[in-house]
């Protein structure tokens, strides 16, 4: 069996969607009826209490049905056997309601009572649910049949059910539950010791009573409509009577409404069911009543007994009434033959005797009194109100078709028109003062049925008017009644039935018609308007002739007057606008009788009313109207300086205000005033012209201001609704002028004048006074108005509520409220912009309400009042502006105490939306998203703020250290996720869904609440964060063309549910168990894969990628956008009308108002209605004596042309939209994979086919024809991603082993995408940055991912392998077939060559356009054009993109750009810094073509000039401050020169020093080689650079300082020599950087001593370097120029910094060192990486302390992961020691043969020395004592070095040891020559 909630949810969804339920939803809903007949057949039925059940719960254990036993404690066994002894429940239910009380809101730590009355609520709402279920079922078959989401025959299939139902006694278990649970016992309202009051499903404290009273409804609803679902029985219809008088004898006049509705129920469902048998419209309904003869007698006994209550027999009246039409229809509808037996008889005896008793009893009095214009008819449900008044409408229709009624009604009217007098006496002018209203009857008199039938028939038509068409009954009941009238009551009450007949424009056209023939003889317009004139003509005569007194209007003439003016009211508008123009030409007789004083205030109000219909009947009409009232009404005399106090006026004069005080105030009854008001409002509304901003409106306004609503508090009313009405009228007008007319700047100097007067009085003149000026400093300084508004807002929402329940003027009140809370909206719109005027005598509207907390309270509080949904909207709106003014609103509603229960009003406001079946189109009117606009909007806002507060945020305390409990509190939150959760009717509840996803979001991303909500959402009840990935996420977008709206809506839910998403994957705590799962979870859903700690190998072909959610979500968003280019053109076929809409949008603010708006999405939309405006306003329309217009036709076209345009807005507007929503979700699904694949891809498995997949879909896509530009960009950039990721992935540690070991392969074998999959990419690629539109930003994109797949197709191995490694590898037994080098280089050369066959195919069309991009673009796309360029030189073959750029002549253009090279303002500004970079980029390029085509392209370079484009590039020459070290800091205050270093400096030399490759070493002695002299002139063209490089301290040199000094040295050792002087001091400062280098202990080698740092270990590699490049220079030097060094310093030592061959020897020996400790450090990490599965977690943690930065090996890692991070460090420190070892020992080769070149040298010293080539200073060889030293230092250090091992360096040192013995054996022998 299903639940009572499930059955309704089913319900819900099925029936109340707009389109028919898909099959499943079908198939639910039938399943869920038929597992719930059981429960609909006993109805409410629920198991007693049982002695053993009760033991079970005493002895603390209990046990469910289908679930574990439950433990109770000493508190639940009390709480569950209380519940059992109020609701007379089982004991064993009442634990269960315990049990799901604790499951939907969490009992712990409530209070016992909070505990009993929740469980009581639930099962309350366990009942409502069930009988709303029912209600709706009923409802389904009989109201909604024929609506667009139902079909037919799910409706009938229901219908069979329910008839089931009925058949089995349903009916007979509702009556009998509306007599039982009024019962004051366990079953019913409860026992006099039982609780009151139960908590509802918000929490709310509410009394039993009004529960058990709202279920009695819901019955008495439910038994109407089972009537006309299946028949009454005879036993049904008994059984009713007995209920009605029974219930009847509640019925006591009090205030309790549902009650009286409740009988209501009851007393139609007789009504209905004696209508429905006796017609017997379903020829599949058989009649029951109709054919049961003892039936219809003994009802007629019953019905027919009289009894006591007049109240109880009035009701019995009423269905008296129904049963005489029953009889009247069963006697037609029998048989001709059957007439003459006695029960035909008996039948009219029956009749006969009913139709006496009702008319004597005036049963139509009754009627209207007590039902029909009851507040609790009015107040009843709707559709249940429809439903009374159809059969209403059967009833009467039936009633006076019959004959005997007829002659009933025709007796009735001949009898009123004898009793009543034709003319009653008239009263004397003071007596008409002092009765003012329309007068009543006297009580002498009663009321004659037939008076009552006429206003019973008016007041039937005046509900549902769309029931008299096609209705000739009543029409010829019209005519009937209409004839002879020979009293004014008769005739009153006549004319009242046509004013409601004319309620409708077929209905009006008749009344017009009966009224203007000849129908009537004494009734008519005619008669109207010469009545009018009669009277008109009396005053008129009497006025002329001195003395004479006014007459006096005749009682019955008023009276009539008044009901014929109604008439003319409800034809005039409700007539068909193109008919209604042509009726009535001539009003002026309407205006006549206005100014006179005897006319009847009540007359005059009738009169004005009539009036103010025509004002929309023409514009002409309009005027007229103004031209008669100046002419006949009564004047607005206003005082010069009015609003004073003690201003009166010198003399008397009748006005309105004479005849308000003195007139109408006497008779406290005030007609006259409120149409006044209500007629000019009805004209100012209808003005168009604003320029004078209401000035010529003062006059009015300052009446309606000084002298009704001022002092309307005080003022005495007869009638309460005449009160509301003024006030209406009042409010109308304040409201009016706020809304038509701004304030603003202009209105800065309004205050000037009284804010300088010291007498207190206002001195500001009149006809400077402006109506809106006037009303917002009233409300800025808190007086009349003000205080008068509020004291009506005051009253309360509850107090507002009851009336509005209870009392007839309650609707009054109501709109009087909402007036005033629209009124507070406008001026606290508009009073910011004058309040920096106007301070301090004038406050913003917000001040003054703070200054009485009370006032803000009641504001927020309408929020509650859901009968009517504006005034929801107006208070949203208060707290909207409130919240974003007043910083402690919050604090301030926590400390009235009214806090929670406005958290409950929003959040039943919230939910109450949420339920609604109905398309709310403007947004701005819908209470669910302002409130969510509300929350979104305070998030950010000073906490605590609203938000904080609504969301049940800890505002006592730090917000973000709140403990969210939403099953706990009832708040917007818990209504929010609930909303989330079912995600019900979703076309309805679109923009909810999409703002409740978006708030979620914003909460998540807001520092305050993130942590709070996220700790909530991945929490196991809610599994929120993947739970609508499968339900929204990758559902089909609903069709463009039938619901573009839930389209948009669907696609902003999306992508707010992706950034959700995202959120959690980036910022997640994943030591946190919760939001570890929620992030597993998030990965599994989108990517469909496991996570990778499980160690399961998920096979690629068990999970395909293609099936991930990921890619479904771009599915989704892989449509065309929709065009928003289209112009209006296309829409109308005037290019009159397109140019002038065009011309509207171009200049799109007139008079302050654009014709443009925010959504409440951010997107720019066109204001439909303003455009119409504007429009109209173009063609002149508004004034109809101004207009061009030729006629009609002309008319109709352009009406025609702005639909036309105004349906070209609507869909710009939805296009764009729709535009705006895709890229919205396109961008949350970057955002979501990018943070996927940057930061949680690890936790996958087959990574690479992930990124793959990603990458190849974001390719697709964007080269797609459909696919528009932004999206392309978005796309892009993830492909940015996964491009870069795919790179990472070769060097993350795989970790799909379970085993804790780790192999080299894991680090020689990368995992590499294969060739076809590369070649795919390349070619996609090619083809998206080929697509047909495209942009600067997209193609800088698609560049960098072409860069970046280069990069990653470049290196089949990993590159910090180095080759050492692998050799060692495969000498130590790797027999793994896998590794084989050559298969992995000859991959690498086919992927080269297949990339170079795709590029050279492709190479036209893409060369085209990146050389038109590096030549014509901005500077940001010419520098990463000229990067492309240089990766496809990169990978050239057969130089064909060398010879393209040639032909293109891109190389010389290059070369200009370079030479043209400016810096205006010294680098200093972003242009210059992008010009900067495209100038590296271009000598970067230079190099790549130098360096990838060797000699060849070095040669062809250098032919074409470019060493002196390059020299006379104005970079060079910029000034660089300072030395180079210092420099090296980018946000230093020299970054500019910084810049300089890296972007010019370097690729400059750089560049220089590959095209010194040209100068050929045995070339040496041709000096005028012109690659040398130009590099030399180069040279000294920037001495100055030079210098300032060879001078920089090398110890303490940056990385990029050490690469521009290895750069000029090798340049220099390269060309220098071929320079016979050194006037430039080069020499010099080379050989003093030898004797710095040289003469430097073994620490100038710092990562010897210690390896923790690789930048220590890269500049050890760079010293080694520079210093190999100076030996190199020594030895070119001492081979080529014959450069003899001294043995060392001496006493005869020169000024030369040349080094001496004993500083030579020492710095061998430093060699020599350094060489033993890298070669053995070397060698231990080669065992230790062979070894490393060996080593103990201990020991691999003292390796990664030593040799890898703690940021890339967290502990938490696994021992697999940690050896192989481990592992990897070891094998970079590995690759730079083997890279310092092969500098070392080439350094110390060249140094051994310069000492050898000596040595050999020596025995010829004498022959050198006179050498003319010779370049020496100091030559002597003949200190003995330093040649010995020399020597023996030399022997010892050469020892070391020929003892160096192959094995531990990892070269081949045959040649180096042959070279260091011989210098050895030179060694001893000299020093054996020299002992000698």
């Amino acid at each position: 069996m299903v639940s009572a909630k499930q059955l309704l949810s089913a319900i819900e969804a099925a029936l109340l969607a707009r389109t028919p339920p898909p099959a499943a939803q079908r198939v639910e809903l039938m399943h869920a009826i038929r597992l719930s007949l059981p429960s609909l057949k006993s109805l409410l039925s629920y198991p007693a209490p049982k002695a053993s059940d009760r033991a079970q719960v005493q002895s603390k254990e209990v046990r469910l049905p289908d679930s574990p036993p439950i433990s109770l404690d000493d508190q639940d066994v009390q709480i569950a056997l209380k519940i059992s002894e109020d609701l007379h429940l089982n004991e064993i239910e009442c634990v269960r309601l315990l049990v799901s009380s604790n499951q939907e809101w969490g009992l712990l730590g409530r209070d016992p009572l909070d505990i009993y009355r929740l469980g009581v609520g639930l099962w309350y709402m366990e009942r409502r649910d069930l009988l709303t279920s029912l209600y709706m079922l009923l409802r389904a078959t009989v109201l909604d049949q024929g609506l667009e989401g139902l079909e037919a025959d799910l409706v009938a299939e229901i219908q069979s059910y329910l008839e089931d139902l009925i058949a089995s006694g349903l009916r007979k278990r509702i009556i009998s539950l509306i007599k039982e649970l009024k019962r004051e016992d366990p079953t019913g309202v409860g026992g006099p010791n039982s609780e009151s009051y139960i908590l509802d499903s918000r929490g709310a404290l509410v009394e039993r009573k009004a529960v058990i009273s709202r279920e009695r409804l819901i019955l008495g609803h439910c038994l109407v409509l089972s009537i006309l679902v299946e028949r009454a029985s005879t036993e049904d219809v008994k059984d009713i009577l007995f209920a009605l008088r029974e219930c009847a004898l509640e019925y006591t006049g009090a205030t309790d409404t549902m009650k009286h509705q409740i009988i209501y129920s009851l007393l139609f469902s007789i009504v209905i069911a004696f209508i429905s048998d006796a017609l017997s419209t379903a020829p599949d309904k058989v009649s029951v009543l109709s054919h049961d003869a003892s039936f219809r007698h003994g009802f007629n006994e019953i019905v027919m007994a009289t009894g006591n209550d007049p109240l109880v027999e009035g009701f019995v009246n009423c269905v008296r009434f129904a049963w005489v039409v029953h009889l009247m229809l069963v006697q037609d509808g029998n048989d001709v033959k059957e007439i003459t037996t006695s029960t035909s008889s008996n039948d009219m005896k029956s009749i006969f005797s009913c139709l006496e008793v009702i008319f004597a009893n005036n049963v139509f009095q009754f009627w209207l009194d007590k039902v029909l214009r009851s507040a609790a008819y009015q107040n009843d449900d709707e559709d249940m109100v429809y439903v009374y008044n159809a059969y209403l409408h059967k009833l009467m229709t039936c009633f006076l078709s019959h004959p005997l009624a007829r002659d009933k009604v025709k007796e009735t009217k001949e009898k009123a028109m004898a009793m009543l007098s034709p003319y009653r006496a008239a009263g004397t002018h003071n007596q008409m003062i002092e009765s003012s209203a329309l007068p009543q009857e006297t009580s002498e008199i009663a009321i004659q049925p037939f008076v009552s039938l006429l206003e019973f028939v008016s007041e039937i038509y005046q509900k549902e008017p769309e029931l008299l068409s096609g209705n000739d009954v009543i029409w010829t009941f019209v005519k009937f009644s209409g004839e002879d009238h020979t009293n004014s009551q008769t005739l009153v009450a006549f004319l009242k039935m046509l004013s409601s007949l004319a309620c409708t424009p077929e209905g009006a056209s008749k009344v017009f018609e009966l009224l203007q023939g000849k129908i009537f003889r004494s009734i008519g317009w005619s008669t109207l308007f010469d009545c009018l004139s009669i009277y008109e003509e009396k005053f008129k005569q009497s006025f002329q002739t001195p003395g004479a007194v006014l007459p006096e209007f005749q009682e019955g003439d008023s009276k009539a007057l008044v009901a014929y003016l109604s008439v003319l009211k409800k034809v005039v508008e409700n007539g068909n606008p193109s008919e209604r123009k042509n009726w009535f030409t001539d009003i002026e007789p309407l205006f006549k009788l206005l100014s006179y004083e005897n006319v009847p205030p009540y007359l005059k109000g009738a009169l004005r009313n009539a009036i103010a219909t025509f004002v929309h009947v023409s514009p002409i009409m309009k005027e007229t109207i103004w031209r008669f009232l100046e002419q006949y009404d009564l004047p607005v005399v206003v005082a010069p300086n009015a609003g004073y106090t003690g201003q009166t006026m010198e003399t008397q004069v009748y006005d309105m205000r004479f005849e308000l005080n003195e007139i109408e105030a006497r008779g406290e009854q005030y007609p006259s005033t409120i149409s006044f008001i209500n007629l000019l409002n009805t004209l100012v509304s209808d003005e168009q012209d604003v320029s004078d901003r209401g000035h010529r409106f003062i006059g009015i306004f300052r009446f309606v201001y000084d002298h009704v609503f001022g002092p309307f508090p005080q003022r005495a009313y007869a009638d309460p609704s005449e009160k509301w009405q003024l006030v209406i009228a009042c409010l109308k007008h304040f409201q009016m002028m706020l809304s038509m007319y701004d304030v603003g700047e202009e209105d800065s100097d309004a205050i000037v004048d009284e804010s300088q007067n010291s007498s207190g009085r206002q001195s500001y003149p009149i006809h400077m006074q402006l109506p809106v000026v006037e009303i917002m400093k009233d409300f800025m300084s808190g007086k009349t108005l003000f205080r008068n508004v509020m004291g009506i807002v005051l009253q309360g929402v509850n107090f507002l509520i009851t009336e509005r329940t209870n009392q007839i003027y309650g609707h009054l009140l109501e709109k009087a409220v909402l007036l005033c809370l629209e009124i507070v909206v406008l001026v606290m719109e508009k009073d910011s912009n004058v309040s920096d005027f106007w301070r301090p005598l004038y406050q913003p509207l917000d001040v003054i309400l703070s200054q009485d907390n009370s006032q803000i309270v009641a504001l927020l509080e309408y929020v509650r009042y859901d009968f009517l949904l504006q005034i929801q909207l107006c208070s949203i709106k208060i707290l909207s502006i409130l919240s974003s003014r007043m910083v402690g609103l919050s604090q301030l509603l926590l400390k009235s105490g009214t806090a929670s229960t406005l958290i409950e009003d929003y959040a039943a406001c919230l939910e109450m939306r949420s339920e609604e079946c109905q398309i709310i189109e403007d947004s701005g009117t819908d209470p669910g998203v302002l409130i969510m606009q509300l929350l979104i909007d305070n998030i950010s806002r000073p906490a605590p703020n609203i938000t904080h507060l609504l969301l049940k945020f800890d505002i006592d305390g730090p917000v973000e250290r709140t403990l969210l409990q939403p099953k706990f509190q009832y708040s917007c939150l818990k209504v929010i996720l609930g909303i989330l959760d079912k995600l019900l009717i979703p076309d309805v509840n679109a923009l909810l869904h999409e703002f409740g996803f978006q708030l979620l979001y914003e909460l998540c991303v807001d520092p305050l609440t993130s942590a709070p909500l996220m700790d909530l959402l991945c929490t196991k009840k809610y599994h929120f964060f993947v739970k609508h990935l499968s339900s929204i996420g990758v559902a089909p977008l609903p069709k463009r063309s039938s619901s573009q709206a839930l389209r948009i809506s669907s696609l902003h839910q999306r992508a707010w549910l992706l950034k959700l998403l995202a959120v959690e994957l980036h910022s997640a705590d994943i030591l946190d168990r919760n939001h570890h799962e929620a992030c597993q979870s998030i990965l599994t859903e989108l990517f469909g894969q496991r996570h990778a700690e499980y160690g399961i190998d998920l096979d690629g072909s068990n999970y395909p990628i293609s099936k991930s959610k990921v890619l479904e979500l771009l599915g989704v968003v892989q449509f065309e956008s929709p065009d928003i280019t289209l112009k209006s053109s296309q829409f109308v076929s005037s290019a009159k009308y397109s140019s002038l809409a065009e011309d509207i949008l171009s200049s799109p603010t007139t008079s302050g108002r654009s014709v443009y708006y925010s959504s409440e999405r951010g997107d720019r939309l066109i204001d439909l209605a303003s455009l119409r405006d504007r429009l109209w306003q173009k063609f002149n329309l508004y004034d109809a004596q101004s207009s061009t217009f030729q006629g009609e036709a002309e008319l109709s076209e352009i009406r025609e042309a702005i639909q036309q345009l105004l349906r070209w807005g609507w869909k710009y507007n939805k296009n764009l939209e729709e535009q705006a929503a895709q890229l919205h979700m396109s961008t949350s699904w970057s955002q979501i994979v990018e943070i996927a694949a940057s930061q949680r891809i690890s936790f996958l498995e087959n990574r690479s086919d992930i990124l793959f997949k990603l990458l190849d879909a974001t390719l697709n896509f964007s080269g797609a024809p459909d696919c528009s530009l932004k999206m392309a960009q978005i796309l892009t950039q993830v492909g940015l991603t996964c491009m870069a990721k795919l790179r990472d992935e070769r060097f993350v540690f795989s970790s799909d082993s379970s085993s804790d070991t780790v192999t080299c392969l894991d680090i020689i074998m990368s995992k590499q995408l294969s060739n076809g999959a590369c070649r795919s990419i390349l070619f996609k690629l090619i083809m998206a940055i080929l697509r047909h539109e495209s942009s600067e930003a997209l193609r800088r994109r698609q560049y960098a991912l072409l860069l970046s797949y280069f990069q990653y197709s470049q290196h089949i191995l990993d590159s910090d392998v180095p080759a050492t490694i692998l050799q060692f590898l495969s000498e130590n037994g790797q027999e793994d077939e896998e590794l084989d080098l050559e298969k992995i280089d000859k991959d690498q050369a086919e992927l080269a060559h297949a990339n170079f066959s795709i590029l050279r195919k492709e190479g036209q069309p893409i060369l085209n356009l990146v050389i038109k991009d590096a030549t014509q673009g901005s500077e940001s796309i010419k520098t990463i054009s000229l990067y492309v360029l240089d990766a496809l030189v990169r990978v050239d073959h057969d130089k064909f993109f060398l010879s393209q750029l040639e032909t293109r002549g891109f190389l010389r253009s290059c070369f200009t750009s370079i030479s043209n090279f400016s810096c205006q303002d010294g680098g200093f500004s972003l242009d210059s810094m992008q010009r900067l970079c495209t100038l590296e980029a271009e000598l970067s390029l230079l190099l790549r073509i130098s360096q990838k085509y060797g000699r060849l392209g070095s040669q062809h370079l250098f032919s074409m000039g470019s060493l002196q484009h390059i020299a006379s590039c104005r970079a060079l020459h910029l000034p660089v401050k300072g030395n180079m070290r210092r420099l090296d800091n980018k946000f230093g205050k020299n970054s500019f020169d910084v810049d300089k270093l890296r972007m010019v400096i370097a690729p400059t030399l750089r560049f220089l020093f590959s095209i010194t490759s040209l100068v050929d070493t045995s070339e040496f002695l041709e000096v005028k080689n012109k690659v040398v002299r130009e590099i030399i002139e180069f040279i000294k063209g920037h001495q100055l650079l030079f210098d300032q490089i060879l001078q920089e301290d090398l110890l303490d040199a940056s990385e990029l300082t050490m690469e521009i000094i290895n750069l000029v040295v090798g340049i220099l050792s390269k060309v220098w020599p071929y320079e016979e002087s050194d006037k430039y001091g080069l020499v010099q400062g080379l050989f003093g950087m030898m004797s710095s280098l040289f003469s430097r202990d073994l620490d100038i080698f710092s990562s010897i001593q210690s390896v923790r740092s690789e930048n220590l270990q890269k500049a050890d590699v760079s010293i080694s370097r520079l210093s190999f490049s100076l030996s190199s220079y020594l030895y070119f030097l001492v081979t080529k120029k014959s450069l003899r060094l001294q043995v060392s310093d001496g006493a005869t030592a020169s000024a030369s910094q040349q080094p001496t061959l004993a500083l030579l020897a020492t710095f061998l020996g430093i060699l020599a060192s350094a060489l033993e400790k890298a070669a053995e450090e070397k060698y231990l990490l080669l065992n230790k990486i062979k070894d490393i599965n060996e080593l103990s977690r201990r020991e691999v943690d003292e390796i990664i302390n030593l040799y890898v930065s703690q940021d890339y090996a967290p502990s938490s890692e696994s021992i697999q992961k940690r050896r192989y991070i481990a592992m990897v460090g070891m094998c970079r420190i590995v690759g730079h020691r083997s890279q310092l070892i092969m500098l070392l020992l080439l350094l110390s080769q060249n140094l051994m043969n310069i000492i050898l070149v000596h040595f050999q040298d020596s025995s010829n010293a004498h022959d050198y020395r006179h050498s003319q080539k010779a370049i020496t200073y100091d030559t002597s060889l003949d200190d003995k004592e330093d040649m010995l030293l020399l020597c023996g230092e030399l022997v010892s250090v050469l020892e070391r070095l020929e003892s160096l091992s192959e094995d531990k360096t990892g070269n081949s040192l045959e040649v180096f040891r042959r070279l260091a013995r011989s210098l050895k054996e030179m060694s001893l022998q000299k020093q054996y020559l020299l002992d000698v």
